[in-house]
């Protein structure tokens, strides 16, 4: 296991400075899953995941971070599990809904599509590279590039929503964001 990411994650969880409500943009589209088998990938606290089984969903939420998975252990609808997604295969054909939010592991991308069942919805957005960001993930690995997500889903999704703006987060912090829910063709 990636043992220092884990470890990094373990004292920001500790803090427990994010947000807990759910991201407006599963809110908006978590109702275009015709099925109730979800994932929360790098689920952290769960904000997302609790509000998928509020819902009526039974979720799988992942995460490296011990604490965030302990936080989340004996919810109703909710299996929390601990892995390292360099080493963790999602489940090939299991899920109608997968949201993944602040979370950017390329690598995965093939996986979703794999992963999800026929008509299935995938959630996704995260932090984009741009030169006025205030604060954002310090390696520009872990940031979109301008059109990535268009240009790498569009072939095997239908897009349904597609976006790239300027938010400002709960501290106060602008930075360029961009989002995308896409069903599996």
């Amino acid at each position: 296991m990636a043992q220092t990411d884990k470890e990094r994650w373990n004292e920001k969880y500790k803090k427990n400075t994010a947000p807990q409500e759910p991201t407006k943009l599963l809110l908006e589209y978590a109702k275009l899953s015709t099925g109730t088998q979800a994932l929360d990938l790098a689920c952290g606290m769960g904000r997302n995941a609790k509000y998928l089984a509020s819902q009526g969903f039974t979720v799988d939420a992942l995460d490296i971070s011990s604490v965030a998975i302990a936080s989340l252990q004996n919810l109703d609808n909710i299996r929390a599990k601990e892995v390292d997604f360099d080493t963790y295969a999602l489940e090939k054909n299991k899920y109608d809904l997968i949201v993944c939010t602040y979370f950017l592991e390329r690598t995965l991308f093939p996986q979703f599509h794999e992963a999800l069942k026929e008509n299935g919805i995938l959630v996704f957005e995260t932090f984009l590279h741009d030169e006025g960001n205030e604060r954002a993930p310090s390696n520009p690995a872990f940031m979109l590039k301008k059109d990535e997500l268009k240009v790498y889903f569009e072939s095997k999704f239908e897009l349904v929503h597609m976006d790239e703006w300027w938010d400002v987060d709960f501290t106060g912090v602008k930075t360029m964001k961009a989002s995308m829910v896409a069903k599996k063709k």
